[in-house]
């Protein structure tokens, strides 16, 4: 297999990457990476794979490229395979296009996951990791936070198709694994009092990419 996705099914960045590869009609062979034994935090794993200790990290045996950050490794197999599957970026070249997708690549990164993942490190992974009992004050305060973010998509919203205009991308679709986990803990509540912003997250759920992966 050309590209090795070193990862964990369960893991939210793991499945951003998925998502990108599924819209490209891409495979790929997943390798766990062992969490229970501490694999992600090995010598031989900070050193060769992912100096911080987590996952994914992408290995593309054709081209010798190693990666990680999720974000990263998903713009890395839309522009290696652009001209197959879905255009999920716009080309460098389209100035105005790459530009408005670079914002909304970084609404996405400013406004959306540092709540959402804060929600989900409080409702889960806060007790899953022996760290304390969950902050229910600190939930409410993020889901504040989100109202406003949401405030500003639905604004973008009104206006265009997706975030980066009339057409899906990464910006889009990278909101998913987290925006899923984090349903059940008060977003699904938040979307109707923004129409545009629902109809665009239950239009992305509907995608065979995420379909594909929320199957499993």
């Amino acid at each position: 297999m050309v590209l090795k996705l070193h990862g964990i099914p369960m893991s939210t960045c793991t499945k951003r990457v998925q998502i990108a590869l599924n819209e490209k009609g891409v495979d790929h062979e997943l390798v766990p990476v062992n969490f229970a034994q501490g694999e992600h935090k090995s010598p031989e794993y900070l050193a060769n794979k992912q100096p911080f200790g987590k996952v994914p990290v992408l290995e593309d045996t054709e081209t010798g490229v190693k990666i990680f950050e999720s974000r990263a490794i998903a713009q890395y197999i839309a522009a290696k395979y652009r001209g197959q599957g879905n255009e999920i970026s716009p080309s460098e070249s389209d100035l105005k296009a790459f530009a408005l997708y670079q914002q909304a690549l970084s609404v996405e990164a400013s406004y959306f996951d540092p709540v959402v993942s804060g929600i989900a490190y409080e409702k889960v992974f806060k007790v899953m990791k022996g760290q304390g009992e969950t902050d229910e004050g600190r939930v409410k305060a993020l889901l504040k936070q989100l109202e406003a973010a949401l405030d500003g998509y639905e604004r973008i919203l009104s206006k265009q198709k997706y975030l980066a205009g009339d057409n899906v991308t990464l910006a889009d679709l990278n909101h998913l694994p987290y925006g899923v986990f984090v349903e059940q803990f008060g977003f699904k509540e938040l979307l109707p009092k923004y129409p545009h912003v629902q109809k665009w997250w239950e239009e992305l759920k509907t995608r065979e990419s995420w379909k594909k992966i929320a199957a499993n």
